[in-house]
């Protein structure tokens, strides 16, 4: 019995719930289980930051697999027609995969399962990445949810104690030698630029990385609560883009939590993590009930919504050139580490949707190509979230103000003087506005607005009003142009 186990977003060799399968479904006599990774260049290709984690956990995945005797294949195009010919190949009987809940994934395994069925393979798809999937945690009336606290309470209801499978054996059967596999290198995953050059210094992609990850947070974990907002990022994990490429998983994280914690959801800064897993569930569960969700607004009055088409603007705030310290900072440490802190995400998502009036989608799109731990879901539900259009959204008139974030988020302006080194011996308060700063105050720390650092692209009393005046359009119902 061949075997094919079809890798994605699972790049792992420990709570792997279909190549445990395909463990305990080989023959004994000469059993074969050939892991398998294709690059699929279709219609949701990934963005430049997560190709470069790609290429990095597939390298890991390729050394861990070898420790264990086997070998990973990687291959390049349509999933349909390279595991069709990989069926030819190999003689492979079975094909098993974890399942995907994006509206691309879910569309290619029911695709490629009728039709491996129709022709005699046993395909099987297993819950991998999420603690329960969409469709197992309902209301009383059998509907989803639409507001996260009534979801996480019917989480916890369901369990958030979910054991994990135990690692593979140390020993693998190993793969025919007649197999070929495209050499990693020639994926193409990584740059012809070196704007990565800096990613190295920040992460560690891989299942060994993602456990050293968690292992360096555990200590910290109590005071999350209170940490988890600094922009420093000190207090926080760090562990998404090893979750969105599934080199660990919430099962795996939630047992190390309830093994370490009598009682996890009792311990304040335990529960708001737990919580936190929660919310990345929530944003799978979202798009998986409302598909169209990733390019549609979930509240549908935004639909008319008079967003502007300011193409400098959106420039400036890519750039982290707004003229708003604490915008830019995060802007430019995104595109330096492929990261920012979820503190930062809605700080600028505020500022591009509010403060700029641009639609939310830009910045969606924006942070999918830049982002290392760039997930479909989670990214569709913080943009929604924080532009107001979405489900259980801030309401639309919360605005950030970028002055007060910084202030209380940054007080000493660790943060801003890291990524903005023009504005680093500005005092405090000159550092979080400078446009409101005396000119002694501006010349005592070297800066000329408007040619050392950028005046702002916006006046942020009067760009709230604006975003406000358009709201008012939506709720009465009477939209006109988009403001200037």
């Amino acid at each position: 019995m061949t075997t094919i186990v079809w890798f994605r977003q699972d790049l792992r060799l420990s709570d792997h719930p279909a190549f445990s399968a395909a463990l305990d479904n080989a023959t004994e006599h000469d059993p074969c289980i050939i892991p398998v990774y294709i690059l699929d260049e279709g219609p949701a290709p990934l963005g430049g930051a997560a190709r470069w984690w790609l290429h990095h956990s597939l390298s890991a995945l390729t050394k861990d697999l070898a420790t264990r005797g086997s070998r990973l294949i990687l291959r390049r195009g349509n999933p349909e027609i390279v595991i069709t010919a990989l069926l030819q190949e190999t003689g492979a009987t079975s094909v098993y995969w974890n399942r995907r809940f994006d509206p691309t994934g879910i569309h290619q395994d029911q695709a490629i399962k009728t039709q491996l069925k129709a022709r005699g393979i046993d395909a099987q798809s297993f819950p991998g990445n999420f603690l329960h999937e969409p469709w197992r945690v309902l209301n009383r009336k059998a509907e989803s949810f639409r507001v996260f606290t009534p979801y996480w309470k019917a989480l916890i209801a369901a369990g958030i104690d979910v054991p994990p499978l135990p690692p593979l054996p140390n020993a693998l059967p190993p793969v025919p030698s007649n197999i070929a596999s495209t050499p990693l290198e020639t994926l193409g995953l990584l740059p012809d630029i070196p704007w990565d050059r800096a990613f190295p210094e920040h992460w560690q992609p891989g299942e060994h990385g993602a456990w050293e990850g968690l292992a360096a947070f555990l200590p910290k974990i109590e005071s999350y609560a209170e940490g988890r907002n600094a922009l420093d990022g000190q207090g926080v994990s760090r562990l998404s883009p090893h979750l969105r490429f599934g080199e660990i998983t919430p099962r795996q994280i939630s047992a190390e939590l309830f093994a370490r914690y009598p009682h996890p959801l009792e311990v304040p800064g335990v529960e708001h993590f737990l919580r936190e897993l929660g919310w990345r569930e929530f944003g799978a569960y979202l798009l998986y009930h409302d598909p169209l969700s990733e390019t549609e607004p979930l509240n549908p009055r935004f639909a008319a919504f008079p967003w502007r088409d300011a193409p400098n603007d959106l420039r400036a705030w890519q750039r982290g050139e707004t003229g708003i310290p604490v915008v830019d900072a995060a802007m430019r440490a995104l595109w330096t580490t492929g990261w920012m802190h979820n503190r930062a995400r809605m700080i600028v998502a505020s500022f591009l949707t509010k403060n700029l009036l641009i639609d939310w989608r830009c910045g969606a799109d924006w942070f999918m190509d830049t982002l290392v731990d760039a997930d479909l879901a989670s990214n569709t539900a913080g943009w929604q979230w924080t532009a107001g259009t979405g489900a259980d959204a801030a309401p639309f008139f919360r605005i950030f103000n970028p002055i007060l974030q910084a202030e209380k988020f940054d007080p000493q302006g660790d943060f801003i003087r890291q990524w903005l080194p023009e504005l680093a011996r500005a005092d405090t308060k000159t550092l979080f506005a400078p446009w409101q700063a005396t000119d002694s105050a501006l010349s005592k720390a070297g800066i000329r607005l408007g040619e050392t650092y950028p005046e702002p692209i916006v006046d942020l009393a009067a760009s709230r009003r604006r975003a406000l005046d358009a709201f008012a359009q939506i709720k009465a119902g009477v939209v006109h142009e988009p403001p200037q």
